[in-house]
């Protein structure tokens, strides 16, 4: 061991781990100090207030493994007797100090999934007027300048959200300050936004299309703090917020019809139940009705004229057991209660029971990667694999945790194959569990 230091040395400091979280570990043994986080070397230095409160904890730790986050991180006295002021840069990547200013320079680590200008906004509009947003990839990884309207703000975010996630468990902001006096914003779109000119062009560029697998912008840190959220907002304004400030292309969200007319069905394969498992992901499910006298044709009643919108937007042409479905407006309004109409409306199996500015967020046409919910803690790939694989060529598969819970992502070859997994397997037990089950966009994993 190294001699003696009030400075200890960690490593194995993934991005995952906050500031906050090594005090956690060192704070027990006496007042830390000083912080330098080396972002880049995944290593940080901590300054005890006195060598016998550093010695304590080294003494500790060498029988007990210290863990964050399920990761073991590893102690030693440093080469250092003292951090300098200009060492200490507070858990920022730079070694420098740098002059408390109105922009922010903010780094996204272990972002498992994509930040857009909207989240950055919802997160950052808790402390103060967002003037500015720019956002860029850089060898440190996805980066993004925030103006403020006064550097009071920002100085009050950056106090706040320093070392936080956005999402549970990823996605943690890396905040310094930037040296900037203005920043340059020449167009209003998924990379850059000037809130105080709405004017500005959007540059005509394809906007990238929605993440999926998300886990539920309810955990944005910004919102718990603000003791905002959605629920709280309007309607129209949460579903808009839910899909990043506006509606999808071409959804008008004005339709006031519920009842779809669904043809080109498979009529071997296909039940009310599977239609549930396909159509629930836009909306509720009040009715489903199988047409006797045309068994390739079903009524779906949806909740609400926005739901079949989007069912309609999101459905039409999708490949479901071989045939290419077709879904268009009914001119019924609703499907009379009958023994041949299967009821859903007080089914538990609704997907937008809960969570519905989640699900908004997730809808998208069918993909060839399906996110798999509610799993059993102790489930292993292989047996997620036996469950799905009948349905088609399996590429790839990932077991992973949110919020202590455990999911995966299954790509397969076409996304027909994807859709035919989900709509037989969606609410199906494995090992115990009803599994949920929705198209994610991530192009690999």
């Amino acid at each position: 061991m190294s001699e003696p230091s009030k400075v200890i040395h960690i490593r194995n400091v993934g991005h995952e781990i906050a500031e906050s979280d090594l005090l956690q570990l060192l704070q027990p043994f006496g007042v830390v100090s000083k912080i330098v986080m080396l972002r880049a070397k995944n290593q940080a230095l901590l300054q005890m207030e006195d060598i016998h409160a550093s010695v304590s904890a080294l003494q500790y730790y060498t029988s007990v493994q210290p863990s964050i986050r399920g990761r073991n991180v590893y102690m030693q006295f440093s080469s250092h007797q003292e951090l300098t002021t200009d060492q200490s840069s507070h858990g920022r990547n730079s070694d420098q100090e740098s002059e408390p200013n109105r922009i922010l320079l903010v780094t996204i680590h272990h972002m498992i999934y994509p930040i857009t200008v909207e989240v950055l906004h919802q997160v950052f509009k808790a402390y103060g007027f967002v003037e500015k947003i720019v956002t860029f990839q850089k060898s440190a990884g996805f980066q993004a300048l925030i103006q403020f309207h006064s550097r009071q703000e920002a100085v009050e975010a950056f106090g706040s959200l320093h070392g936080r996630n956005i999402y549970d468990g990823c996605c943690q902001l890396d905040i310094q300050y930037s040296n900037l006096s203005e920043l340059q914003v020449h167009y209003n779109n998924d990379r850059s936004r000037d809130f105080t000119n709405p004017s500005l062009p959007t540059e005509q560029r394809p906007r990238a299309p929605q993440q999926q697998g998300y886990p539920d912008p309810a955990n944005l840190y910004a919102f718990q703090q603000a003791g905002a959220s959605f629920a709280q907002m309007g309607r129209a304004a949460m579903i808009a917020a839910a899909f990043g400030g506006s509606l999808p292309h071409g959804v008008t969200g004005t339709n006031e019809r519920c009842t779809l007319i669904v043809s080109n069905l498979n009529t071997d394969k296909i039940d009310e139940d599977k239609l549930f498992n396909l159509f629930s992901l836009y909306g509720n499910i009040v009715r489903i009705k199988i047409l006797r006298n045309k068994p390739d044709h079903a009524l779906v009643e949806m909740a609400d004229g926005l739901q079949a919108e989007l069912a309609v937007h999101y459905l039409k042409g999708a490949i479901l057991f071989g045939k290419k479905l077709e879904v268009n407006y009914s001119k019924y309004p609703n499907i009379t209660p009958a023994p041949d109409a299967h009821d859903y409306l007080n089914s538990s199996l609704n997907r937008f029971n809960s969570n519905v500015v989640k699900n908004y967020r997730h809808c998208c046409s069918p993909t060839k990667m399906i996110h798999i919910s509610a799993l059993p803690q102790e489930i292993s790939e292989e047996a997620i694999l036996n469950h799905v694989s009948e349905h088609g060529t399996v590429l790839n598969t990932k077991l992973f945790e949110v919020n202590g819970k455990r999911q995966a992502l299954v790509l397969f070859e076409t996304e027909e194959e994807a859709t035919e997994a989900l709509v037989s397997k969606h609410a199906s037990t494995l090992e115990g569990n009803t599994i949920r089950i929705s198209f994610s966009q991530m192009q690999s994993i």
